[in-house]
């Protein structure tokens, strides 16, 4: 594939040799303090996560890309509870979130239908 007139090539990070490439959720080798940067695609930690998919009794095996996606998927349903729960503490001229702000998002949003009942 010929290359545009004018066009710059882009330089592409190559990993030193012996260097091994971050999985989902791990640190890039010097990328900073632990927990920083972009280089850290999970915040739940991931250890963590994994005994909590083990202590399923019908669970006997879990591949780390399946625990980055539990993770993950957990990071998104939290923000977005949260994010739905705190509309309701604004309207309530309030910045900290309660449970009748949860119990609100939960009775007055469809995708939370599963969780009614679930905080009594």
């Amino acid at each position: 594939m010929a290359a545009a007139a004018g066009a710059v090539p882009v330089p592409v990070p190559v990993p030193a040799a012996g260097a091994e490439a971050a999985g989902p959720g791990e640190e890039a080798a010097g990328a900073g303090p632990p927990g920083t940067g972009p280089a850290r695609l999970a915040r739940l930690p991931l250890a963590r996560v994994k005994a909590l998919v083990k202590a399923d009794p019908d669970v006997s095996l879990a591949s780390q890309e399946a625990v980055f996606v539990l993770a993950r998927a957990t990071e998104l349903f939290v923000e977005t509870i949260a994010k739905d729960a705190y509309v309701y503490a604004q309207q309530g001229k309030r910045k900290t979130l309660q449970r009748k702000d949860l119990d609100n998002a939960i009775e007055a949003i469809d995708e939370f239908a599963f969780l009614e009942g679930t905080l009594d």
